[in-house]
This record gives structure tokens, sequence and C-alpha cells, in this order.
């Protein structure tokens, strides 16, 4: 009688609301009866996070030491990173199981293997540029402080980065290359050698000895500091252009952009001031207009006025042809 009383009471009244104090007062303390349980669980459970956390920085720093040791700095930095979350996520895998005996490791790496490709879809870009920027670290293509060019950009590494490479380019301003991009497209290290070739094509009158402006150029070239001796410098006949003789000069530098560019400034003063003093000619680009109005005699005589003539059979001028003509028609009528 009394259970079926307090089935009645229990019970639901249509469009009333029942507050039954009884059943959240026991839920409640069963939730608290639960914790109390799991108390200890809990407490060797965050000791072994506190320990696991403390454990990551100790990798980190002796990854970091350890590259850095190897003038490896920033692969020390990412690698570093990447085994301190290593040991964080090991961490919370062991405080889990702590906590929920009935959790088995297994099911939980299940769980990460299935999360794992979601989260690889949804930041595949992040991580293609941290892989790269890894790859980059490790094989070093190239270095902090090298000088490169990439899709038009040129400059110094600044620093690399898991996301991207930082440049600073000779103007002043900062470019961000995703690693992505490095590790796929063609990248042209500058300082990847202690020296760089640069040349100048310049140009020297027809009716100068080219020997001689050779000799001038390479002796100028030998005296300018900073240009390296060996190799050589070098001055070649190149071209023969429409108004002058190309001279290809070749010379080497220290590969560093502010030696390049000084030097080239010093060799395009001193060539010039010295080709200057010995009176070689450094012409102007020139043409030659050609008028025949065949009103001289050699005019249309090919083996005496050849511009633009082939040498062929001799002709007669136009005038002379048309008067020849004249006589023989007055000829015939007469």
């Amino acid at each position: 009688m009394a259970t079926e009383n307090n089935i009645a009471a229990n019970a639901d009244v249509a469009q009333q609301i029942d507050i039954n104090t009884a059943t959240a007062i026991e839920r409640i303390d069963n939730w608290l009866d639960g914790f109390i349980r799991l108390l200890p669980n809990i407490v060797v459970a965050l000791m072994v996070l506190a320990v696991m956390y403390g454990l990551s920085l100790l990798v980190q720093k002796m990854v970091i030491s350890g590259a850095t040791s190897r003038g490896r700095e920033n692969l020390g930095r990412n690698l570093g990173g990447l085994m301190k979350w290593i040991v964080i996520v090991v961490g919370v895998m062991l405080a889990a199981t702590i906590v929920v005996p009935s959790l088995k490791p297994g099911d939980l790496i299940a769980g990460l293997g299935v999360s794992s490709v979601a989260i690889g879809f949804a930041f595949k870009d992040i991580l293609q540029n941290w892989l790269a920027g890894l790859l980059i670290l490790m094989r070093q293509p190239f270095e902090v402080d090298d000088q490169i060019e990439i899709n038009g950009f040129e400059g110094s590494v600044e620093r690399i980065e898991t996301r991207a490479t930082i440049i600073k380019t000779y103007d002043g301003q900062r470019v961000v290359i995703p690693n992505s991009d490095i590790y796929t497209t063609a990248v042209l290290v500058k300082t990847a050698y202690k020296t760089r070739r640069s040349q100048y094509d310049l140009g020297i009158g027809y009716l100068d000895n080219i020997d001689e402006a050779c000799e001038i150029i390479e002796q100028t070239i030998k005296s300018i500091d900073g240009v390296e001796k060996d190799p050589a410098p070098q001055a070649l006949p190149w071209d023969l252009a429409a108004s002058w003789v190309t001279i290809r000069m070749r010379w080497w530098t220290n590969s560093r952009r502010a030696d390049v560019v000084k030097v080239h400034a010093r060799v395009m003063q001193q060539v010039k001031e010295a080709l200057d003093k010995a009176g070689i000619d450094m012409p102007y680009e020139t043409s030659v207009q050609l008028f025949h109005d065949q009103t001289e005699a050699e005019d249309g005589n090919r083996k005496l006025q050849r511009e633009g003539w082939p040498n062929t059979e001799e002709t007669k001028p136009r005038w002379q042809a048309a008067l020849e003509s004249s006589d023989k028609s007055k000829v015939a009528t007469s």
C-alpha cells in the first residue's frame, strides 16, 4: 500500500511542473560519492600530469641545447616543441587511464587515430607548412642570414619558423613565405658559396685595338679593392654589334650583396676612366641611312656602290638606261 502511495506521489501530473527534491538530492549525493571514491585517482592523475609536464620541459630544453651546440638552434626549437607536446599527450593519456580504470590506452589511441584524420583535413595547410619547415631545418638548403631569391623576392633569411620563413629584403621590407612554397619551389641561394661572379658587357669602337682594350680592362679590374685575385678577372671579345665591339667583363667578389654592389660600382667607374685615358672609344649607338637618287654616274653600278646590294653583274643607272632606250627609239623611227 505504501509503495503504491509513493508511486502515486511521484507520478507526473499533466500540465503541472513537478519538483522532486529527494530525487535531485539523491543524484547529487551519488555524484559526490563517486567523486570521493575517485578522489585518490584524481590526485594521482594530477601528480602524473605535473610530472609529465615537467619532463616535457626538460626534454624540450635538452633537445634545444643539443641542437644549439651543433649550430642548429632553429631545428632544436622546432624538434623541442614537438617532443614537448608528445610527452604531454602521453601524460594526458596516462592520467585518463588512472582516473577511469575501465578506459584502455588502446581505445584512446584508436580515438586519436580517427581524430587525427579529421584534424589533418582541417589543418592541412598548417601541417604541410610545419612538416616542410622541419624538413628545411633538417636538410639545410639554406640557413639563417643566407641571402636567397624565391618567387621574385630576394633578401636575407631572418628566421625559419614552423609555418613560414621570414626574409628581409635589401630595401628593408619583410616577406613571409610559407615553408611549403619554399620546399616545392626552386630557391636561388646567393650566399651558398664564399664568392660570386659578376659580369658586364662593354662596347668599344670598331677602329680600336681589341687586345689593348682587353688588357686595360683586366689590369684595371685586378687593381680594384674587393675583386678576388683567383679566379682572375677576364675581358673577352663577345659580340660584333651594330655600332661597337662588345667586350664581356667578368670578375669575382664576396657573395654578399653589399660587396657585389660596391665592387660593381667601382668597376664601372674605374674601367670607364681607364679607357678614356687610353683614348679608346665607347661609342653611342649609331645608324646609317642611304638615299640613292640615281643621279651620279656610279649609281646602279653594284661593283662600285654595294650598300645593301649583292655583288652581282654590273647594271646601269636608271638615267643611263632611260637615255639609251630613248636613243634606240629615235634610231628606229628614223
